[in-house]
C-alpha cells in the first residue's frame, strides 16, 4: 500500500522514481532569498487571468494546466539556471516542478505560494507584462518590460525609456495611456511595427527626448536624427549609438535597405545593450563588442532565421539574449543551439 501512494504521489509530481522527491520546498524566507541570486529564473504556473491579478515581480508566466506547459517550459528556460516557482496555493507548483525536474530542470518550490508570500507582507505586482531585472555597473537597477513584439520599456533611476512604442498590432494592444509620459523614446524605423504616430505623441511630454532615424523624424515632424556610426551622450553615464539595421538575403532588400534604419546601442552606467532592429545577420556585427543585453529579432523574410539569429548570437556574444519580432518563428531550438556559449537565452512574449 505504502508503495502505490508513493507512485500515486510521483504522478501528481511531488515524487519522482516512484519514491523520491525530485525538487526543493522551500519557504517564503528561503523563496525571498533566492530571488536575490542571480542564477534564479522566476516562474509563475497559474493562469494567466491570475498572473494578472497579481504576481511577483519579475516572473515568467506559463500556465501548469496547459497541455502544452512542458514544451513552452523548455522553450523558455535554461538548465543551467534554477528555477523558483510559485503558484496560488504551493499544489500546482509542485506538479509542475516535477514535471520539469523530470525533465532535467533544477526546481524549488514555495511552499503555500503567493497566498503565502502575501501573508508575509511581501510586495506582488499587476504589471501585466513580463519583467527582467539587471543592474549596473554602480548597482542602480534596469528593468525590461517585454510589451509586444518590438516594444519595450525601459524603468532606469526614475527614468522611462521606450523602444519602437506601438499601441496596436494585430489583436494585440498596450495600454500606454496607463504608463508614465517617457523621458527617451528610440525609434529605429518607419514600418508600422515600430513606428506609431499616435503613441509618440500620448508617450511625449516637453522633456521627452525622441532619438530616431531620418525618415521617421520627417515623418514626425520632429526628433534628433541619428544615422549609422553616430554616438551621442544624452545624459550623464548615457550614451547611445546608431548602428546599421537592414536586409542581406535577395528578393528580401527592399524590406531593410542598407543605410535607412538603425539599430541602437544603448550604454547605461556601464551597461551595453544592443536593440538591433530590423536586419539579418550583418557584417557589421562583428565589430559589436562587449554587450551585456542583445535584442535580435527573428523573423523571415523581414530579419533574421533561427539560423542567421544563432549565428549573429555567437558573433556578439552578448551575457544574455532575448530574441525578439518574432511573430509565428518557432524558438525552442535556439537555446540548445546556443549551448556551451556562455548566452544566458531568454524567450519571452514578443511575439
Amino acid at each position: 500500500m505504502k508503495k502505490i501512494i508513493t507512485c500515486l504521489l510521483a504522478a501528481l509530481g511531488l515524487t519522482s522514481a516512484c519514491g523520491q522527491q525530485n525538487y526543493e520546498n522551500v519557504d517564503v524566507k528561503g523563496f525571498s532569498a533566492l530571488m536575490e541570486e542571480p542564477s534564479i529564473t522566476l516562474l509563475d504556473c497559474r493562469t494567466a487571468d491570475e498572473y494578472k491579478e497579481g504576481h511577483i515581480e519579475g516572473a515568467l508566466n506559463i500556465d501548469q494546466k496547459q497541455g502544452d506547459f512542458v514544451e513552452k517550459a523548455k522553450a523558455a528556460l535554461s538548465k543551467d539556471k534554477k528555477i523558483a516557482i510559485y503558484c496560488r496555493s504551493g499544489r500546482r507548483s509542485a506538479d509542475a516542478a516535477g514535471k520539469l525536474a523530470a525533465e532535467g530542470f533544477q526546481c524549488v518550490n514555495l511552499k503555500g505560494g503567493i497566498l503565502a508570500w502575501k501573508e508575509a507582507n511581501l510586495p506582488v505586482t499587476t504589471d501585466s507584462y513580463e519583467v527582467d531585472v539587471f543592474k549596473t555597473k554602480s548597482g542602480k537597477v534596469v528593468k525590461f518590460h517585454a510589451l509586444m513584439h518590438a516594444s519595450i520599456r525601459m524603468e532606469y533611476d526614475g527614468q522611462e525609456i521606450e523602444i519602437d512604442p506601438v499601441g496596436k498590432l494585430r489583436d494585440r494592444t498596450v495600454d500606454y495611456s496607463a504608463m508614465p509620459k517617457a523621458d527617451y523614446i528610440f525609434v529605429t524605423h518607419e514600418h508600422a511595427d515600430h513606428y506609431d504616430e499616435a503613441t509618440l505623441k500620448l508617450l511625449s511630454s516637453e522633456k521627452t527626448k525622441l532619438i530616431t532615424n531620418k525618415r521617421c523624424a520627417d515623418m514626425y515632424g520632429s526628433g534628433d536624427v541619428m544615422v549609422n556610426g553616430d554616438q551621442k551622450q544624452i545624459a550623464e553615464g548615457f550614451t547611445v549609438e546608431a548602428v546599421p539595421a537592414y536586409n542581406t538575403t535577395e528578393g528580401h532588400l527592399q524590406f531593410h535597405p542598407k543605410g535607412r534604419d538603425n539599430g541602437y546601442i544603448l550604454t547605461i552606467d556601464g551597461l551595453r545593450i544592443y536593440f538591433a532592429g530590423d536586419t539579418e545577420d550583418i557584417p557589421e556585427m562583428a565589430s559589436i563588442k562587449d554587450i551585456d543585453i542583445a535584442f535580435l529579432p527573428c523573423n523571415q523574410p523581414f530579419t533574421m532565421t533561427t539560423d542567421q539569429l544563432v549565428k549573429a548570437a555567437k558573433t556578439i556574444k552578448p551575457k544574455v539574449l532575448f530574441p525578439y519580432h518574432y511573430g509565428q518563428t518557432d524558438l525552442s531550438n535556439v537555446p540548445s543551439q546556443l549551448k556551451g556559449e556562455g548566452i544566458d537565452v531568454r524567450i519571452r512574449h514578443y511575439e
